[in-house]
């Protein structure tokens, strides 16, 4: 349960009359009616207000539940004196405090609190303190009780003036009716008309039971507050948790902890002897031009412990990599002929590449299918699996595997990677980072057979997460 629905549940119990119990020595709802219907008759007598049009009675069909035999259904109109607001032009309002406060709507009430920045010399519809002040367009269904000696309303706003009722009693039921005011409300701007708030049915208890009522919300309410506190912590944990368990899972992975070593496996050494001897047959074929050799990996730049049969290598040593550069723009046509091209994310799937709808005639760089693409500009570190060839923009870089390495490995190895390389990006209106950091990135190289395993545990546990989510 939210702590919306909790209040909700807490406020519908109160006007159900099952928050605190009847005494019979506090009289009737009809009694107090009676006395209401009187005083409205007499302030009207006495030009304080406008008598107002008569409601239909309450059908049978208008009662949403039972209530006490001591309380009574009646309209929100025979109980309370409603006031529409108008707007103020520019010229009749200031924000140097000469007047009156001018309450436009709901930008005005921050959690029941009344916030004043404009006043007005030339007030007319006036609301008065102790008025309850109710948002009735746009934002619809903001309260608040009023604590200034006056205020000019506009008219995103209605003021309800309770006659020998509790003003806040009034507010908690409104506040429990908001979500049927809001279904109510119509236009491109959401809005309520007078009629919406006059027909409201209203459950009223004796005066004196109001008020034990409303004490008792006021007791409970501190205890959602503090249970909202709990709840948003709790929600904030279940919704980190998938992603961390996620990249535990991963960072396990690399670390040789999520399957244990096999000695008839092989060594990483070995495989990187073999990946040598490919990159130098494809130097030889011409397939890739020769590089200048990478540095030695230095202590300082180990992160962390790898098992003894694996090998810390460079990215730049142990696979072939593109990095992409775009065609010129006018190359590039939405669904046209040519090479599919991505420039960068927009494309991911969850693991796997979607089809781009732009093609280019004059691709520039070009990743082979079965390569990880690897965002280079923001979202730096974001990976993606191509099965088949495309063509690739500035925002990517295409990495393939050597010596029969799985693609899903490398996959997962440069995903677990993605908080590094996002740590060495730089440029403020294009974060990214370079060829060389890619290059030179460290990494573990567990031997091939041992790869697959992993690959095969995550895929057994990835999902997991997923069902978290």
């Amino acid at each position: 349960m939210t702590p919306h629905q909790l209040k909700n549940s807490i406020l519908q119990y109160a006007i159900q009359g099952k928050l605190v119990e009847q005494r019979e020595e506090e009289g009737t709802g009809e009694e107090l009616f009676q006395q209401i219907q009187k005083e409205k008759i007499r302030r009207i007598k006495e030009g304080k207000v406008k008598k107002e049009k008569p409601l239909l009675k309450i059908t049978e069909d208008e009662i949403p539940f039972e209530i006490p035999e001591n309380w009574k259904w009646v309209k929100l109109n025979s109980v309370m004196f409603l006031l529409s607001g108008a707007d103020l032009t520019p010229d009749r309002y200031n924000s140097q405090g000469k007047g009156i406060p001018y309450i436009t709507g709901a930008s005005n009430i921050d959690n029941g609190i009344l916030e004043i920045n404009r006043w007005t010399e030339h007030a007319s519809n006036i609301a008065t303190k102790g008025d309850l002040l109710l948002t009735c367009k746009g934002t619809v269904g903001k309260t608040t009780i009023l604590e200034e000696d006056k205020v000019h309303i506009a008219r995103q706003l209605m003021s309800i003036t309770p006659i020998l009722v509790n003003t806040s009693f009034i507010k908690y039921f409104v506040e429990c009716e908001v979500n049927n005011l809001r279904s109510q409300a119509k236009s491109m701007i959401p809005g309520i008309s007078r009629s919406h708030v006059l027909n409201l049915a209203l459950p009223l208890p004796p005066l004196a039971e109001q008020k034990r009522i409303v004490a008792k919300i006021e007791e409970l309410l501190p205890y959602v507050d503090r249970y909202e506190e709990v709840w948003v912590k709790l929600e904030d944990l279940n919704e980190r948790f998938p992603v961390n368990l996620q990249k535990s899972l991963l960072q396990y992975a690399i670390q040789g902890k999520l399957v244990e070593q096999r000695e008839e496996e092989g060594t990483g050494e070995e495989l990187f002897q073999q990946i040598q001897k490919e990159k130098i047959r494809r130097i030889k074929e011409g397939k890739v031009k020769k590089e200048k050799p990478l540095l030695k990996i230095t202590e300082d730049e180990i992160p962390f412990e790898i098992p003894e049969s694996w090998k810390w290598v460079r990215i730049g040593d142990i696979f072939s990599l593109i990095l992409g550069q775009s065609p010129e723009g006018k190359l590039v046509s939405e669904f046209g002929d040519g090479l599919e091209f991505h420039q960068g994310k927009i494309y991911f799937g969850n693991k796997y590449l979607n089809v781009s709808s732009q093609k280019t005639s004059a691709p520039k760089k070009i990743a082979q299918p079965n390569s990880v693409l690897l965002c280079v500009r923001a979202p730096v570190g974001k990976v993606n699996i191509t099965e088949r060839e495309i063509c690739i923009g500035r925002g990517l870089c295409a990495v393939h595997p050597l010596a029969n390495m799985t693609v899903e490995f490398v996959y997962y190895l440069l995903a677990s990677y993605e908080s590094i390389f996002i740590r060495q990006a730089t440029g403020t209106t294009f974060v990214a980072i370079t060829g060389e950091v890619v290059k030179n990135q460290v990494i573990p190289l567990p031997p091939l057979a041992e790869q697959k395993r992993i690959v095969a545990k995550l895929e057994e546990l990835l999902p997991f997460c997923d069902r978290l989510k």
